[in-house]
């Protein structure tokens, strides 16, 4: 009788086992179908731009083409990050430098690119049209070749959040549609694969209410999707719809019993995308077993040493010297005396992958390294900077028991991680955009609407640090080349930034893009401090950057376009800019 139930439940259990794993080929098969199709019908319209005849036949094989590529979006952002960020990169020069033997000069292919030649030039070349859709489709037919899927719960969910996210903080923003200006129409498609993929894991929903409350709001979201894009309501979106959709991938993944194995730059169970609990700090980091033991302690201990001003060689200059936590951890100077360069705010610092205006260190830890050896700084070396800290009884106790041994590295390591914590999410603009009050002045909306739709500033200064740190996926920070001026002298700023650090001709007047959390405090403006004032700096975008003001730029990279705001549009663009301050 034992073996006969044994034998029976062991029946049972294979045949619930070989149920559930033909389910869960059916699902990837049908995916797999869906991503399959919808590249090939892109190749397929991108074809037709070689044989069309007319200037109107190309623009709608393109739009035919973008549509499929639209629809695809979701599943080619995450299963193939590099082919997606070349196939939609922007139409600028990409250059890469590994280092100073390592450096490579790209030109720019892919839809933006080709857009920008079918619906923005007077003239088109058509060689230089062909060239971009050959490489654009070559691309294409890479991905299609490499395109199986792999995915199990959690890597669904996690696409399913970067879909929401990537809508939210570029789509609606044109950050890809530059000339278009299409991006609500998109976005609708990318809600459209979203509503696919959910559909197809309807046998994993045990509260099938949960399914059916994500079909409702998908709808009710693609209904929005419409108008304009200079009136459309994007904090009304992202308030009402993106967040209600991320309370309902956490209830989803609940619901389907998901153990995620790691943690990426979004904490699993976000349910907002401007909370202290968005992001995963370790992510953002390169020492990550550092940050899991003692992480608070260690906290207290870097706080100690930041405002320790034995750390500098003449003992009269401490991190607190050029970051002041009243001024938002910077020093209200254009320059700091021997400088050339304005204090950049460590507010936020952390969520970004390279430091310095010109980016030239890749973590808070190498770039303690630059405050401790500049001569006009700290004026020290590593070495002294140990040797002080080894000197006090009480910090080698700390380090003692918190790192094991004092060197070098653990002391960079506690200043950084106190840095760290230097992340609030509680402006008054967090608090209203999570519910949390209703305080939020029309002209304040209206100002981030307009930041992140006409203005075009939020394709740069990405919501939600609102610095150049791309979202989804945070694993590049931008450099851009605006064309600052140097005010005294009415001409262009000579700081040629990042070009000072490997001579790459095409990186000339190039900074990496700050966040503009905290600004009102964080005055004056600009890497040479040469604006006092906001509107004085959201003028210089409004005329076109440099070019705008007349300057000879190889490379800018902000549109020399005016963006025709208005002065209560600008107004209203420095309120909201003001809403971010954080409360310390």
């Amino acid at each position: 009788m034992c073996l006969f139930l044994v034998f029976t439940i062991g029946c049972n259990t294979h045949k619930k086992e070989v149920y559930v794993k033909k389910e869960s080929n059916q699902r990837l098969e049908a995916l797999q179908a869906y991503y399959t199709n919808h590249l090939n019908n892109c190749i397929l319209e991108l074809n037709k731009l070689y044989s069309s005849y007319t200037l109107e036949e190309k623009q709608q094989y393109y739009l035919n083409a973008r549509r499929e590529f639209k629809l695809v979006e979701p599943i080619l952002a995450f299963a193939d990050k590099e082919n997606y960020k070349s196939l939609n990169a922007p139409n600028i020069l990409k250059v890469e430098e590994e280092d100073a033997t390592d450096i490579k000069i790209r030109n720019p292919f892919g839809f933006q690119v080709i857009e920008e030649i079918l619906f923005g030039e007077e003239d088109i070349d058509t060689k230089e049209l062909n060239d971009v859709v050959l490489k654009t489709n070559n691309r294409l037919k890479l991905v299609t070749v490499n395109n199986k899927l792999y995915l199990k719960e959690y890597h669904v969910l996690w696409l399913l959040r970067d879909a929401l996210a990537r809508v939210a903080l570029l789509g609606v923003t044109g950050f890809d549609s530059p000339i278009l200006e299409q991006s609500l129409k998109e976005a609708k498609l990318n809600y459209e694969t979203i509503q696919f993929i959910l559909e197809q894991y309807d046998s994993s929903f045990s509260n099938k209410e949960l399914l059916k409350d994500w079909l409702l709001e998908i709808n009710k979201t693609i209904r929005i999707l419409k108008g304009s894009f200079n009136d459309f309501n994007r904090y009304n979106f992202i308030q009402e719809h993106t967040h209600k959709q991320l309370v309902l991938l956490k209830e989803t993944a609940n619901n389907w019993k998901v153990k995620f194995p790691l943690t990426m730059a979004f904490n699993n169970n976000i349910t907002s995308l401007f909370s202290k609990e968005t992001f995963n700090i370790v992510f953002f980091s390169d020492y990550h077993h550092l940050e899991k033991e003692n992480f608070s302690k260690k906290v207290v201990l870097g706080k100690r040493l930041f405002n320790d001003k034995r750390l500098s060689k003449d003992t009269k200059m401490s991190c607190t010297t050029c970051h002041d936590q009243n001024k938002a951890f910077t020093d209200g100077r254009i320059a700091f005396e021997n400088q050339t360069r304005n204090s950049p705010t460590l507010t936020y610092a952390s969520l970004q992958k390279s430091f310095f205006h010109d980016g030239r260190a890749g973590s808070l830890e190498g770039q303690i390294v630059g405050v401790v050896t500049n001569k006009v700084e700290f004026h020290s070396n590593l070495k002294e900077l140990l040797e002080t800290v080894k000197k006090d009884p009480f910090y080698k106790n700390e380090f003692t028991s918190l790192y094991g041994k004092v060197t070098d590295f653990t002391i960079r390591n506690a200043i950084a991680n106190y840095i760290r914590t230097l992340n609030m999410f509680n402006s008054k603009f967090d608090r209203n955009i999570n519910g949390v009050e209703k305080t939020l002045t029309s002209q304040e909306v209206n100002g981030f609407n307009l930041f992140t739709g006409k203005a075009k500033c939020a394709t740069c200064h990405f919501p939600p640090v609102f610095n150049g740190t791309v979202p989804p996926n945070f694993l590049e920070s931008e450099l851009e080349s605006i064309g600052v001026p140097n005010l005294k002298q009415s001409k262009l700023d000579d700081d040629l930034g990042r070009y000072e650090l490997f001579k790459t001709e095409e990186r000339k007047h190039f900074f990496k893009t700050p966040t503009v959390r905290n600004i009102k405090e964080t005055a004056p403006y600009m890497h040479n401090g040469t604006y006092q004032t906001l509107e004085e700096v959201v003028d210089f975008y409004n005329k076109g950057g440099g070019i705008g003001l007349g300057f000879h730029l190889d490379n800018q990279t902000l549109p020399p376009d005016e963006l025709n705001l208005t002065d209560q549009e600008v107004s209203d663009i420095v309120v909201f800019m003001k809403s971010l301050s954080d409360n310390y």
